[in-house]
């Protein structure tokens, strides 16, 4: 059995760039969909966020048009209230790495929000791709990247083949005019690979330890693939 850390967001906002709080949080099938495949795998799971706050959850992730229906809707409402980790979170800023066999990171914007510009993540992060650990980062979480630094001021992820949610999805998403930056630009700024696939479409992209997925329909194929990592 191994010991996979969940780093969750702590944001209930994303910041607009008129100023404005756009209600949002962890994306529900990002934090599902692997935590069902490392639980059927017979893993243990434990949650971090900043602060030890409880998870919020984006409630659009709910929604029955992004769900398949109302009765998808139903069900991950229903897995959700069955994780009791999410309740029980530890604080961010107290995590050890050497007690744990792998970190994953859900998305949802509330990386943007939080996680995008915290230190602790980032020395997490950090540690975590050096040490050559499973690390697995969905849809908008890779904003977390942002904040990983090396001693010199360089990312840590430069020259890594990765993805992330696309330009083209926060554009059809309907929140590209109104966001102070988007991610796929700023992870090229950092120096990355970034591999772009077709919107909405699960692409998974693995280099070395580093596992990434560019949206909610990624985040269960990502698991699998971490899972192939942990051995």
């Amino acid at each position: 059995m191994a010991k996979i850390l969940f780093v969750m967001t702590g944001a209930d906002f994303w910041t607009l760039n008129d100023g404005t709080k756009h209600p949002t949080g962890f994306w529900a099938e990002e934090a599902v969909a692997p935590y069902r495949t490392f639980k059927a795998a017979g893993h243990e799971v434990t949650v971090a966020t900043p602060g030890g706050v409880v998870p919020p959850l984006d409630r659009a992730s709910l929604a029955p048009e992004y769900n398949g229906g109302q009765q998808g809707a139903d069900e991950i409402a229903a897995a959700l209230a069955s994780i009791e980790e999410l309740q029980q979170p530890v604080k961010l800023e107290d995590v050890q790495l050497a007690e744990y066999d792998a970190v994953f990171y859900p998305g949802g914007h509330g990386p943007m929000e939080d996680l995008a510009v915290n230190a602790d993540s980032g020395r997490l992060l950090t540690l975590a791709l050096t040490s050559g650990k499973p690390l697995g980062v969905v849809c908008h979480a890779p904003a977390a990247l942002l904040a990983a630094k090396n001693a010199d001021g360089s990312s840590p992820f430069a020259g890594y083949r990765l993805t992330a949610f696309t330009n083209a999805e926060e554009i059809q998403g309907g929140l590209a005019a109104k966001a102070e930056w988007l991610l796929q630009d700023r992870l090229v700024e950092l120096g990355v690979d970034f591999q772009e696939g077709a919107p909405w479409a699960p692409n998974v992209v693995v280099d070395r330890n580093l596992v990434t997925g560019q949206n909610p329909a990624s985040s269960g194929p990502l698991a699998v693939e971490l899972l192939k990592l942990l051995g």
